[in-house]
């Protein structure tokens, strides 16, 4: 049975417009496999088989750049990322500040806001760190090609008073390579969802796993951590590897996985995977840990990037788009124009030194727009 019959009355309710069908196939990028993120991906890729007939193909990618290659060049259609993907590849920041990249005009269908699962540095059980400032001297991963992970991981060294000159730097090829790092004593901390497959077979190995607090009364660190990724927030962690069935684990988070588009991407089909997303909710919920976030009432619409025309389309219809998030994302649509602008500006200049004169020309254009510097 096709999705648009399941959802004809809802579709005329919202104003007797027809229901958008989606195709016999889709194609998504996703986190590595084992992590928070595959594992969302392929329990809503079962969900749209079985009440839709249709086949979502989900490609693992260990960072940033694999998952929002494909995505920008059209080999598939969306996305299930994290802030690298979305907010980072936004500013053109990192990895996406190299001459072959620039900041692009990524848009969001969807955000996973759980509020259950924290994204943390989850550290090895067996080398007594308590608190994050007793990582000084230890290994922590760092990713290549995956400046999301790595800025959350030093967002929190900073929380507590470090700084990557503090620790051992041990590099990786992608988050899962990581995560067998730390499980195999090859490194002793590394960033990801505590829910994540890779952070319960680590729990459950030899050296056994541990969440540092992140105490939200720590005004002074939670400011260090802010300034480096400004969309943290201090919860409190009730699912995940060494945390299930526990009072719960002090930590940080923020919006992960994100669904996104290119701004390209044809409305008709990014309101129709909206659509799915949130009406088939009730047949993907509880089918993987963490996925309950993605429920319409758990969305944020005034994040840090903007939402898809197409999204925005279905919001509206079931009346929960408002003025303030209409205004919050004209001014991001408008913030992504100014630096995509910029970068033209700046190809034309060709610079000999690029990375540091994108770093200018970057933080020009966006104080010219009156836009937050972060980075």
């Amino acid at each position: 049975m096709k999705f648009t019959s399941m959802i004809a009355v809802a579709a005329l309710a919202a104003g007797g417009a027809a229901a958008q069908e989606l195709p016999d196939q889709l194609a998504w990028t996703a986190y590595d496999t084992g992590s928070a993120g595959y594992n969302q991906a392929v329990a809503i890729g079962a969900a749209l088989q079985n009440a839709t007939g249709t086949s979502l193909r989900v490609l693992p990618g260990k960072n940033d750049v694999s998952r929002t290659e494909p995505l920008r060049q059209g080999k598939v259609d969306f996305s299930a990322t994290g802030v690298g993907g979305s907010f980072m590849a936004q500013e053109g920041v990192f990895a996406f500040g190299a001459k072959n990249w620039g900041p692009q005009k990524v848009r969001v269908l969807l955000a996973n806001n759980g509020g259950t699962v924290g994204l943390s540095v989850g550290v090895a059980g067996d080398i007594g760190v308590e608190n994050y400032s007793d990582l000084k001297g230890k290994r922590v991963a760092w990713v290549k090609g995956a400046p999301a992970l790595n800025v959350n991981s030093t967002a929190y060294l900073a929380y507590g008073g470090l700084t990557w000159d503090d620790v051992e730097r041990v590099e990786f090829g992608g988050f899962g390579d990581s995560w067998k790092g730390l499980t195999n004593n090859q490194v002793d901390a590394a960033f990801a969802s505590t829910n994540s497959g890779l952070a319960y077979e680590a729990a459950a190995g030899p050296r056994g796993l541990t969440w540092p607090p992140i105490d939200p009364d720590n005004a002074e660190g939670l400011a260090a951590m802010r300034d480096v990724a400004p969309f943290f927030t201090a919860m409190t962690a009730t699912v995940g590897a060494a945390i299930d069935g526990g009072p719960g684990a002090p930590t940080a988070s923020y919006a992960y996985p994100v669904l996104t588009a290119m701004d390209t991407q044809d409305e008709d089909l990014v309101y129709a995977m909206t659509k799915a997303m949130v009406e088939l909710f009730p047949e993907y919920k509880d089918k993987a840990p963490g996925i309950n976030g993605w429920a319409l009432e758990m969305q944020n619409f005034e994040w840090v990037a903007p939402y898809h025309a197409g999204a925005v389309r279905y919001f509206k219809e079931v009346g929960v788009w408002t003025d303030a998030a209409e205004a919050h994302n004209t001014k991001l649509i408008a913030k992504q124009e100014a630096l995509g602008a910029a970068w033209e500006e700046l190809k034309a200049e060709d610079p000999e030194d690029w990375e540091a004169a994108w770093a200018v020309k970057r933080k020009e254009a966006l104080k010219a727009g009156g836009f937050a510097i972060v980075f």
